[in-house]
């Protein structure tokens, strides 16, 4: 799951970074309007679905363990 991880977090910087250089050809209220509506809310789903994944990850190494120890 690291894995997906590393690349969900890869993907979101990024994001950020193509952002940054359209913004300094874009720097509108447009602009700003689509970063709020749009950008923000991809960063605050991405950053919730990091906390979720490693979450799982725990779940799943603690299953794992509690399988190998029983099997």
């Amino acid at each position: 799951m690291s894995s997906h991880s590393a690349r969900i977090q890869h993907a979101l910087r990024d994001l950020r970074e193509k952002w940054a250089v359209t913004t300094d050809a874009w720097a509108d209220q447009v602009a700003r309007d689509y970063e709020k509506n749009h950008i923000a809310p991809v960063e605050g789903l991405v950053k919730r679905t990091m906390v979720g994944m490693d979450k799982l990850s725990e779940s799943l190494t603690k299953i794992r363990k509690a399988l190998e120890e029983n099997g």
